[in-house]
């Protein structure tokens, strides 16, 4: 126990933990014990001064009449019943108390005062916040064992729903053909009074205008800033399609933003990758899978830094995983309808080894770190360089020093429920240089010919004008991209291709 005291001393306060140099009063003990309960547990260390860390203890004579005082508290404020595990620790000459608060089974736990919609709290990061409505559904729901996705919808019927998209995708990934049956067997339609309606799950897999209307969150915002900072965007991408297509969506959008090296090995040419796609591809698919659908007004973010790149998924980690030990192969389904569906897909292997295989990726780039961020209500990975420092910086012919990342790097303006970026921000450079990864991924997309609103939507650009000035203009004038009928450029026909010179650019890009 004294051993595994002083190894807490040395963590910040946080998701399960907080020291208290006095009791608090009333109130403030109770939130905190409310908060844990509702969440992962916790633990309270009273005798102990936080800032700075300090153990100051509690005098002999008054431990006893401080556990009651404890004990009373959390009896008379809190509801339902919570039994706190209260002990007498002695570290370093000194004794401290410590109020052992287990997960609840009984949530929503709140101020009795205060009632269940005023008094309920979470925990997020080191401080007690008051429970949204929202929240405490998903508490009540967590009660009843009952995941958010498996909830019929009552307000549309199956019939009023498209989903050709998942179908195709099922039937290629399964060879299995989905009928109503099938549908239902995979919770997908439920009956409430002989009719049938979808599930959660459902409208975030269909393609329709229902999904638009009741899930407009269900979505996933790409950026490519500029630098190490969310003041200017080079590329975005607003992904609104079924989820189940939406991880391969975000790695187009991820192959086009990030770097493709060579190497040479020996006598043969080894091309590597910015960072391993198979660990930011399941990154992408633990975001969607795991993310909390219930929170209103938040999506996923992937932002792509000179530095690093970073994944946002809304909600926090299940009370059961502890952040410190996501590589030990944890696994909570929160979306228990959504994940065994991404699962007969391929897109998920086995429950738990997602983390492993990210990790095992990372063997192969010793230049990029893993860390993990609760920021909020949220979950975030970020794939940090550490070995880049900014260009002014650069020493010629020298790898760069490691900079170190505390936490998010969204600013507010793009990191906020539901903001997009502001479209009259160009998305792409005014030049782009022939080398960079969105001219490869442009010209591989113009091997088949394509016309100019599939080649503006392809590089996400909504201002028609910008698009022809800074993009198409300039790519026909190196001659590396070339109109099907250049007699008749304003032709509604009019398709553009890539030329002999492109091709020879994308095998000299390709090695």
């Amino acid at each position: 126990m004294k051993e595994s005291i002083i190894k807490k001393l040395k963590q910040p306060e946080g998701r399960r933990l907080e020291f208290k140099e006095t009791v608090p009063k009333g109130e403030d003990l109770a939130k905190t014990v409310i908060a844990f309960s509702n969440d992962a547990g916790g633990e309270i260390f009273v005798g102990i001064k936080n800032e700075p860390r300090e153990i100051v203890g509690i005098p002999d004579e008054a431990l006893f009449r401080t556990e009651e005082q404890i004990a009373n508290i959390v009896a008379d404020l809190c509801e339902p019943t919570i039994l706190p595990e209260i002990t007498f620790v002695a570290v370093e000459d000194k004794t401290v108390i410590r109020v052992k608060i287990h997960r609840g089974s009984q949530v929503p736990y709140y101020l009795k005062t205060a009632g269940k919609l005023k008094g309920t709290y979470i925990r997020v990061g080191s401080s007690n916040r008051l429970a949204s409505e929202e929240i405490i559904q998903e508490l009540e729901r967590l009660r009843r064992n009952v995941s958010f996705d498996s909830l019929p919808v009552r307000e549309v019927t199956i019939e009023e729903l498209d989903f050709s998209d998942f179908l195709k995708k099922y039937e290629e990934r399964t060879g299995e053909k989905l009928d109503k049956n099938g549908l239902r067997k995979l919770e997908l339609i439920k009956e409430i009074n002989g009719q049938e309606h979808p599930t959660n799950a459902a409208l975030l897999l269909c393609s329709s205008k229902h999904k638009q209307k009741l899930f407009p969150y269900a979505k996933i915002e790409c950026a490519r800033f500029k630098g190490t900072k969310t003041e200017e965007f080079l590329d975005q991408a607003t992904i609104e399609s079924s989820v189940v297509l939406q991880p391969e969506e975000v790695m187009r959008f991820g192959q086009r933003n990030i770097a493709k090296g060579a190497t040479l090995n020996g006598i043969y040419r080894e091309d590597k990758w910015e960072y391993p796609l198979i660990a930011i591809r399941e990154a992408v698919i633990n975001a969607i899978v795991h993310r909390d659908y219930s929170l209103t007004g938040k999506d996923i973010k992937v932002a792509i830094f000179d530095d690093m790149l970073e994944i946002t998924s809304a909600g926090t980690l299940p009370p059961s995983i502890d952040i410190t030990e996501l590589s030990a192969g944890q696994s909570e389904i929160r979306n228990r309808v959504l994940a065994p569906i991404f699962k007969k897909l391929g897109l998920i292997e086995q429950w738990g080894t997602g983390f492993r295989k990210i990790q095992e990726a990372l063997k192969e780039y010793p230049n990029v770190e893993l860390r993990f961020n609760e920021p909020g209500m949220a979950f975030q990975m970020q794939f940090v360089k550490k070995d880049y420092q900014p260009e002014s910086d650069q020493v010629p012919g020298k790898y760069p020093a490691s900079t170190p990342q505390v936490s998010t790097k969204l600013a507010p303006s793009w990191h906020q429920s539901g903001t997009k970026p502001p479209t009259t921000t160009p998305q792409l450079p005014h030049k782009l240089p022939l080398s960079s990864p969105q001219v490869k991924a442009l010209l591989e997309f113009c091997l088949e010919s394509r016309d100019r609103k599939e080649i503006q939507k392809f590089v996400n650009l909504k201002d028609r004008k910008y698009f022809h000035q800074s993009i198409l203009k300039p790519l026909l004038n190196e001659g590396i991209l070339e109109m099907l009928y250049p007699d008749a450029p304003n032709s509604p026909k009019q398709k553009y291709t890539t030329t002999k010179k492109g091709k020879e650019l994308l095998k000299s890009l390709e090695g």
